[in-house]
């Protein structure tokens, strides 16, 4: 039987708490089950299990039945699952232009901040909806060390989107590793020395936003949406890009002179 864990993330991504993930995956393992058989499979508590369960039947999760003075509770096919949340995805979709009316068109910028890993995590997940090119001021190592998998789970995608990344790395192994496969994942990065400029958060500016992260004392970050700001970060980055630029042509002439 394979192992519940590597399922409860895909099911916390959808809205289910990590308890409400392990009961429903224990449902689906044991089949149509009595409360204490689904809660020793799930390791949880029989009262807390159905409680769990009962908020699963209000999400359309869990059906039940009683036969014989026993409830038994079963889980809904996981296909039925997976295409009510498609067809949600579709209308929400389908009402962005009315849901950005009421938004409205202010001249004060809108911020949104993020805490943690997960939250990190959505900001990246926000760029892959950029239209424009990515401008992007990072430290190659911080976000690898809090997120090991993340050429994979962000960058690899970034590129299937073709969605191409202009940036600005520190000059260190990691920044050296990093340009090295530039053509890999669709995208120019330019060294800065790191006893100069060395980042310790990242920078973002992509659409009319700017998605600024942490890295120093704990995961948090923000995306700031308004045209005036993204326009001026993205000025910021051209006059470093092009300074980055002169410096590396200095340094290559630099090395070529000691050569005679």
């Amino acid at each position: 039987m394979p192992s519940l864990s590597p399922l409860i993330p895909i099911l916390t991504n959808i809205g289910l708490t990590d308890k409400e993930a392990k009961v429903y995956l224990a449902l689906l393992e044991s089949g149509t089950s009595v409360v204490s058989q689904i809660g020793k499979t799930a390791k949880i508590n029989r009262v807390t299990t159905y409680d769990i369960l009962e908020k699963l039947k209000e999400k359309g999760l869990v059906s039940s039945f009683t036969k014989a003075k026993m409830k038994y509770f079963t889980a809904t096919d996981p296909e039925v699952v997976a295409s009510s949340f498609e067809q949600r995805a579709k209308s929400l979709t389908s009402s962005l232009a009315d849901l950005k009316r009421l938004q409205g068109t202010t001249s004060h910028p809108r911020i949104q901040y993020f805490e943690g890993l997960d939250g990190i995590k959505a900001i990246y997940e926000d760029t892959l909806t950029a239209k424009t090119e990515i401008s992007n001021f990072s430290n190659s190592a911080e976000i690898r060390k809090y997120w090991p998998t993340y050429d994979k789970d962000y960058v690899a995608k970034r590129a299937k989107k073709q969605i191409h990344l202009k940036g600005l790395i520190t000059d260190d192994e990691a920044g050296k590793k990093v340009q090295a496969e530039d053509k890999l994942y669709n995208r120019e990065m330019r060294l800065l020395p790191k006893d100069r400029y060395n980042f310790t958060n990242e920078i973002n500016i992509y659409d009319n936003k700017v998605a600024i992260i942490s890295f120093a004392d704990e995961l948090i970050g923000m995306i700031i949406e308004s045209p005036e700001i993204a326009e001026t970060q993205r000025a910021i980055f051209k006059m470093c890009w092009e300074f980055a630029d002169i410096s590396s042509n200095m340094k290559n002439n630099k090395n070529n002179l000691k050569l005679f």
